[in-house]
């Protein structure tokens, strides 16, 4: 009922420990909180919350416009609905070194188990698009170097997301992710992989947890959770997905509403009003409510019960 019972300092250690096996866990996009809780009752080990997401969420593109409090605030509403570690983008930080520092302990406060902070100019755009520009190694080292100096707890997992393969190449990707974990970064985010030996080469050149993007219709080839993998990939996000199948299936369902006058014909395809009511527990709310307010009141003095 309610909210999550496993407090955030314990996801992160839990998370932590779980990422240092080496195994590769998998981070569906939650779009709202609903789906965070979704995404943990169909077995997956965590929730990515995407910036992309969080703006399109807003009717924005996802070009910079969304502040800490936004994200934050959102992020909050979807890491306490579920027992899962979330980890949020936090695009380049939302300012100058000083205001990475003050993004890491909000989202520490809003309950998440860590972030990405990348390395583009500011304001940034959407990862998967042309004409990205990313800072000088200095600038990104610094948003890095803060990220990690601000932190509180330890296992509040940083990691560096590195846009420069789509502008430089990718031996400046790997070049970049190595000056990266010199500067702390807890993991490496390398954007934009066109390939499984892009992936390989990033791997063999840093001794940290590696993430792959999953995205569609963008630059990197859907590979599978197997060959991500055997690759020795340690996190896999698909950020949009969960958002696309949903906003694909309302498309769907509305031209059928002005096609047909009716939804019937779209019955099967909808989420059950029964699957709804467990999914956010509405039998804890009722068990709640009656211990609550089936009482009998006591016969004391003045009428009050004792």
């Amino acid at each position: 009922m309610l909210y999550a019972t496993t407090p955030a300092h314990e996801k992160r250690a839990a998370f932590r420990a779980r990422l240092a096996t080496g195994e590769l866990l998998r981070f569906p996009g939650a779009f709202n909180p609903l789906s965070a809780r979704l995404i943990e009752q169909r077995g997956f080990e965590g929730v990515y919350i995407s910036g992309a997401v969080l703006s399109a969420d807003l009717g924005l593109p996802d070009i910079g416009l969304t502040t800490l409090s936004e994200v934050a605030g959102r992020a909050k509403q979807i890491a306490r609905m579920t027992e899962l570690p979330a980890i949020v983008d936090a695009d380049t930080g939302f300012g100058e070194p000083m205001n990475v520092a003050r993004t890491v302990q909000e989202m520490e406060d809003a309950g998440l188990a860590g972030l990405h902070i990348e390395d583009q100019v500011n304001p940034k755009r959407c990862g998967h698009l042309d004409g990205k520009q990313v800072v000088d190694e200095h600038t990104a080292l610094q948003r890095i170097r803060a990220a990690v100096d601000a932190r509180r707890d330890p296992n509040f997992l940083i990691m560096a997301r590195t846009d420069i393969a789509a502008v430089e190449g990718p031996q400046a990707a790997v070049d970049r992710a190595k000056a990266l974990v010199d500067a702390g970064a807890d993991a490496i985010f390398p954007e934009a992989m066109r390939s499984l030996a892009e992936f390989e080469a990033v791997r063999k050149a840093v001794d940290v947890p590696l993430l792959a993007n999953m995205t569609e219709f963008g630059k990197s080839e859907l590979f599978t959770v197997a060959q991500l993998r055997d690759v020795g990939m340690n996190l896999v996000i698909w950020p949009v997905s969960l958002l696309r199948l949903a906003m694909g299936a309302a498309m769907r369902g509305l031209d059928e509403l002005e096609a047909a006058g009716s939804l019937t014909g779209k019955l099967g395809d909808m989420q059950h009003r029964a699957e709804l009511y467990e999914l956010i527990d509405y039998e804890g709310y009722n068990r709640f409510d009656s211990g609550v307010f089936n009482f009998t009141v006591g016969d004391t003095p003045g009428g009050r019960a004792g």
